[in-house]
């Protein structure tokens, strides 16, 4: 407890003191001060008299019972408010975030400002083994016109225990009046990748690790044709460097094409019909892509080749806050294509669970089913979803040994003002399973 330096205020609270309070009566009323200096809340003896309601009755000196007392003004002050240290001047010391980090945590920044977030990744596939990275996103209206579709760029470096990095760069990028579309991804990747074979009826092991180094840009220019239809060119640049495959089997099966190295070019048209409005989290709508792709001889490690692809998905909001989220892909090549070109099965979008390239061949089909709750009933922020997932590949379509992956996830609302999520989720399958966070659904 403090007293006052005031002569005359000591005075008074001596007198006061001997007046009304006995000895056991000053030290419960320290007592109560200190559990007050512990946990920083006033104590007062009105505060005194109700902490004894819960506690059994306290033993007031004769005199104090039923009579009013008037402290000094110096003492009240002691009394009823808590102690500090005197280092802090008699007030707490707030911590003070940055303003951007404030605006990360409570989205506190309007709804037609851009947003930018930076954070860290983990993930773990028996494959790679745990994965570590740095993302950033940014999102934004064209204009800051909310009325627009939202448009992102993300980034993604990672590294792997395995000695796998690289870096990928995503956007969708909407023009003036949703007009004029942007949408494409640049991979840059380091690794030894895990070589499994060519279709599903391969082993369970990888029979190799191929070192090289991978680029691939894919870009699309879309311009909107009417309403929700859109359409455009499509370009697509592949090159593997310096592949060396490493044999971990003692049965060596022969060299795939490409397996000294390859670099494509193709060019093509694509067609989208898409009412999405927030490609991050889409809540209604649907979207229907078909693309095709002719990559022809322009380097002398091309590989004359044709792919076609199609993207189908719709979404159903079934409450206010939940969505269901259906999804089916197909990717279908000809003529002399490399294996790194071949459609892969697997990855943090589509057979979540499973190392993408797992499975791969010229032709590839899947489809899968989502139950998202954005955010559950009980929370403001906090969400999760569910999914299961089947795909094969073939050399022919896709008819038989189809695949499955199910699993499960957390959602957390970042920015309520964009109502974007992020999201953890878990894949498993008979052949492992993955873990994956990122921003964004998975589709």
């Amino acid at each position: 407890m403090r007293t006052s330096n005031c002569i005359s205020c000591q005075t008074a609270f001596k007198r006061f003191s001997q007046t009304f309070f006995s000895r056991q009566f000053l030290a419960l009323l320290f007592f109560f001060n200190c559990i007050a200096m512990a946990n920083s809340f006033p104590v007062n003896i009105a505060g005194i008299a109700t902490f004894s309601q819960n506690q059994g009755p306290l033993n007031f000196p004769l005199g104090l019972q039923n009579k009013k007392i008037e402290t000094p003004l110096c003492m009240r002050s002691c009394i009823d408010r808590p102690f500090y240290p005197a280092s802090d001047t008699n007030q707490k010391k707030k911590i003070h975030l940055p303003v951007w980090i404030m605006n990360m945590i409570h989205d506190t920044m309007s709804s037609k400002k851009p947003r930018f977030l930076i954070y860290p990744t983990i993930g773990y596939s028996p494959e790679t083994k745990w994965e570590f990275g740095l993302s950033t996103i940014t999102v934004f209206h064209y204009n800051n016109d909310t009325t627009l579709r939202l448009s992102e760029i993300s980034a993604f470096g990672f590294y792997t225990q395995e000695r796998q990095l690289g870096l990928w760069v995503d956007h969708a990028i909407y023009g003036k009046n949703n007009n004029i579309l942007a949408l494409g991804k640049m991979r840059f990747q380091n690794y030894p990748l895990s070589y499994y074979g060519i279709g599903t009826d391969i082993a369970k092991k990888p029979l190799a690790l191929v070192d090289a180094t991978y680029y691939n840009v894919r870009e699309r220019f879309i311009y909107r044709l009417k309403n929700n239809l859109f359409a455009g060119l499509e370009f697509d640049y592949q090159q593997l460097l310096n592949p060396e495959f490493k044999w971990k089997s003692s049965i060596q099966t022969p060299l795939p094409l490409g397996a000294t190295g390859s670099q494509n070019l193709g060019v093509g048209l694509g067609v989208i019909l898409d009412s999405r409005h927030n490609m991050l989290n889409v809540r209604d709508g649907y979207l229907a892509e078909i693309a095709f792709i002719n990559y022809s001889s322009l380097f002398e490690t091309s590989f004359p080749m044709r792919t076609l692809f199609f993207d189908g998905r719709y979404f159903i909001p079934t409450s206010k806050k939940q969505v269901l989220a259906m999804q089916i892909v197909g990717q279908f090549s000809a003529g002399d294509v490399p294996f790194n070109q071949l459609s892969m099965m697997g990855g943090e979008t589509m057979m979540r669970g499973y190392y993408l390239g797992r499975y791969r061949d010229k032709n590839y089909l899947a489809a899968q089913i989502e139950y998202r709750f954005l955010p559950f009933g009980f929370s403001k922020r906090l969400g999760g979803a569910v999914f299961g997932s089947v795909g094969s590949v073939s050399d022919k379509m896709p008819t038989t040994n189809y695949k499955w992956s199910t699993g499960a996830g957390l959602r957390y609302l970042l920015f309520p003002k964009k109502d974007i999520f992020s999201r953890i989720d878990v894949g498993f399958n008979p052949d492992g399973y993955g873990i994956y966070f990122y921003v964004g659904e998975a589709f």
